[in-house]
């Protein structure tokens, strides 16, 4: 008897301590509504990207800045010149900036304590379910735009939004390591374009490159 109460205390406990928890869903709505809205969102287009490494801005001495015209498609497809590149945490970085993990059925949310990143008040939501390893997405308090992403062993930051059809979106993302705080990976979306369907000739998922 004494067994069966305990258990029954331990679980009044826990389900009183969930309930105590605040509830994640109204920052999820404001940075969907912050970029246009849940219906704004991307679901199939086409990117021009240009990139490069290092811990400049500007490409090393010797180095060139690379271009390429990647097509995606929500949530797992990511073609560079018609080859799908398979699985790659890249995908999920993707699904990050676009916000398409906040509209997944499969994420689960969690609010973390706030952040400053350079100087900004920043609100923090962890995402799991639909990612592994969990993110943690950082929005500014004021915009509620997505700011900072930490995941793995990086830590980006995105700036300089621009707008499609009514969709905000970040056009440039810098990629930091977190044991150092140094940048080394620089992006820009040149071009963005939404697709009505997909283009012929693309690959099938896992083929070889």
């Amino acid at each position: 008897m004494r067994t069966a109460c305990l258990f029954l205390f331990a679980v009044a406990s826990a389900c009183l301590a969930q309930s105590d928890q605040p509830d994640p869903k109204p920052l999820v709505e404001q940075a969907l509504r912050a970029v246009g809205g849940k219906d704004k969102l991307l679901r199939q287009f086409r990117i021009k990207e240009t990139f490069h490494f290092g811990a400049n801005p500007e490409p090393d001495a010797g180095k060139k800045r690379s271009v390429r015209d990647s097509i995606l498609s929500q949530p797992d497809r990511w073609w560079i010149n018609k080859k799908e590149r398979g699985p790659d945490p890249a995908k999920d970085d993707a699904r990050a900036w676009s916000l398409d993990l906040l509209v997944d059925e499969k994420s689960r949310f969690e609010l973390i304590p706030d952040l400053v990143d350079e100087g900004r008040i920043c609100v923090g939501l962890r995402v799991s379910g639909s990612v592994n390893p969990a993110m943690s997405l950082y929005f500014d308090r004021d915009t509620m735009l997505l700011r900072r992403l930490d995941w793995r062993n990086d830590f980006y930051r995105f700036s300089e939004w621009k707008e499609l059809d009514g969709l905000r979106y970040a056009s440039r993302t810098v990629i930091f390591k977190v044991k150092t705080g140094k940048p080394w990976f620089f992006h820009d979306i040149d071009s963005l374009e939404r697709l009505a369907q997909l283009p012929s000739g693309l690959s099938p998922p896992n083929s070889p490159k």
